[in-house]
């Protein structure tokens, strides 16, 4: 007699895991709504809202001036590790990832088209939450004993709120620690996996095992291999995608009104039972849409602070213009790119047997949609592949395989934060723990290959609240020297110092 097979402690995780993320994000548990409101949505949006009143609208008033200054970038102006270019392409490398792909995916399956608009909302007061982190990240950077400049959310609250506030700081990079091995590592290895089985039919350990030794090759060099390898690397993938996704919306332009109006009439209209699309509430709408864009562009979880923190800047305004051009395209343009294609595009897809018009549509999830939607713009084949598929699925090794260099320097720096509080910590200490924190990371990515992918993208929405919270209030606390910052006074707010025998030799 045949007996089943008991499911994986994976498998029995998911239930507990989705009541914890649907609580943080839609106030409900087991399905049952215990809050009247959205608790992280919200928060999110409104000191996004709050700073970008404060700011009175810099981000959108200047967001060609920051386009121009892209160029200005690439020089180096002031002290720091990296330049003020290479610095938003690491922050980017970490913004686009499997968000960019698969999560757009995620978010029309669980919030059908209007979370697409929401997405966009994010994005917006995103950018003004970019851009106090940037300018933060310049204002209040700490310095260690070799001469070294960096920084982050656990500085800016460090020196700019006092030593006091230092239980936040750590809370933070606890919470980075957790949001660096979920959402910056099993998941971005998952998808890498999953795009090397697709592509070349490797085994998803095997993927795990060849990643995590490329990934390893490039960070053993720190934060200017990384840079440099981003600086080449980011704005080559980003416009080969951007292109490949114009094109497919060219071939497929009759279509485009007809999505422009079901992204807009689903942001606010419950939707209609579609093809494999059960009809979703709009605030489930809201949730997708938000939880999403946070996943993709990082707007208010303090990760890209870190990165912008090594800017060879003077200038906070100018890097926090820099790290709001990171939203922007993250979001606005390669998000957008991918949400076009997969609501457009026409295919042979099937929902439960049934024929359907869309990726959308259809029973395919995740990247398998957005693939699959390539697929149906670009159907030629090469060495039977289809072009769009092969597309799409280069496009994410690249995304990720970046992803995961910059968010092992954000684990990196988290626990070099921790470890600084120790009594006795040493320049030379770091520096081992930097080595082990290296070679940790390249075992989680060859571990978390082959984890069940629902799991692994519900922690990844539990993590990234678990880093923004204690951020965002730190942002709430600091706005108003953000909004001196932004008028061009580069040494607004108090700073808070002390000497210390530990690294680094102040706070």
């Amino acid at each position: 007699m045949a007996t089943s097979q008991a499911p994986s402690l994976g498998d029995r995780l998911v239930e507990p895991v989705t009541n914890v993320s649907d609580f943080i994000w839609v106030g409900t548990w087991n399905g049952v709504e215990v809050l009247p409101f959205p608790p992280m949505t919200i928060i999110l949006l409104g000191i996004g809202l709050w700073i970008m009143i404060g700011l009175r609208f810099y981000p959108i008033i200047k967001l060609g001036s920051a386009f121009k200054g892209l160029f200005a970038g690439r020089k180096s102006q002031g002290e720091g590790e990296i330049s003020p270019f290479a610095a938003l392409s690491t922050a980017l490398s970490g913004q686009v990832g499997t968000g960019n792909l698969a999560g757009v995916a995620t978010a029309i399956a669980l919030g059908g088209p209007g979370a697409i608009f929401w997405m966009w909302i994010t994005a917006l007061f995103g950018m003004a939450l970019a851009f106090a982190e940037g300018s933060l990240a310049i204002r209040y950077r700490e310095r260690t004993s070799d001469g070294v400049l960096r920084g982050g959310p656990m500085t800016y609250i460090m020196m700019g709120l006092g030593k006091k506030w230092t239980w936040l700081a750590v809370v933070f990079c606890l919470g980075t620690l957790f949001s660096a091995l979920v959402t910056g590592n099993s998941i971005q290895a998952n998808a890498v996996a999953d795009g090397l089985n697709e592509l070349f039919g490797i085994e998803e350990w095997l993927g795990g095992l060849i990643v995590a030794i490329l990934v390893f090759i490039v960070i053993i060099g720190g934060i200017k291999s990384i840079g440099n390898v981003a600086e080449k690397v980011v704005p080559f993938m980003a416009a080969a995608y951007i292109v490949m996704a114009v094109i497919a919306l060219i071939l497929n332009f009759g279509d485009l009104g007809e999505t422009f109006s079901l992204i807009f009439n689903g942001a606010f209209n419950p939707q209609a039972a579609s093809g494999g699309f059960v009809g979703a509430a709009i605030i489930i709408a809201i949730r997708a849409g938000v939880a999403r864009g946070l996943f993709s562009n990082e707007a208010g979880q303090g990760s890209t602070a870190i990165a912008h923190a090594v800017a060879q800047t003077n200038d906070p305004e100018t890097q926090g213009r820099m790290a709001m051009l990171g939203t922007f395209i993250d979001t606005i343009v390669i998000c957008t790119m991918t949400a076009l294609v997969i609501l457009t595009v026409r295919g042979d897809f099937t929902a439960g047997g049934e024929a359907v018009l869309h990726a959308w549509q259809s029973d395919r999830v995740g990247f398998e949609m957005t693939s699959g939607a390539f697929a149906a713009a670009f159907p030629f084949t090469l060495a039977g592949v289809p072009i769009g598929t092969l597309v799409a699925s280069i496009a994410l090794i690249l995304f990720v395989f970046t992803t995961l260099l910059t968010w092992s320097y954000y684990g990196e720096r988290a626990i070099t934060f921790l470890y600084d509080r120790m009594k006795g910590s040493t320049r030379s200490g770091e520096k081992k723990l930097h080595m082990a924190w290296r070679v940790l990371w390249c075992v989680v990515i060859f571990l978390g290959a082959a984890q069940p992918s629902e799991l692994v993208w519900r922690l990844g929405d539990i993590s990234n609240a678990a880093m923004a919270l204690p951020n965002l209030l730190a942002l709430a606390l600091l706005s108003g020297v953000v909004f001196k910052l932004a008028r061009g006074e580069k040494d607004a707010g108090p700073t808070h110092t002390a000497d210390t025998p530990e690294e680094p030799e102040e706070y």
